[in-house]
């Protein structure tokens, strides 16, 4: 059976159809039989988006996006540190060992 990916949204709209499922009176297999899931993925994703709306979810992706970026930040300031590092290893003088 091929595998579906659901996009954030889809997850939370089909979350919320299987809550006012159970709320009518359903059980969890029904109501995640009639959205079309499994009641193991339907565990997985309350765990995950359990509560959450979408301007909840909104913010959850700005954040993970400023995260992302922040993290590319962190990456190329350590490169540029490890080049500057190497060029004033390269650049020291080198001092010849004397004997006395």
């Amino acid at each position: 059976m091929a595998r579906k990916r659901y996009s954030d949204e889809d997850i939370l709209r089909l979350l919320r159809e299987i809550e006012l499922s159970l709320a009518s009176g359903s059980d969890v297999a029904t109501a995640c039989r009639t959205a079309g899931v499994s009641d193991a993925t339907y565990y997985t994703w309350r765990k995950r988006f359990g509560g959450m709306g979408r301007s909840e979810m909104a913010n959850l992706k700005a954040l993970q996006k400023e995260n992302d970026r922040l993290k590319k930040i962190v990456a190329e300031l350590e490169l540029d540190k490890l080049i500057l590092k190497e060029s004033l290893d390269y650049l020291k003088p080198k001092v010849p060992l004397t004997g006395r």
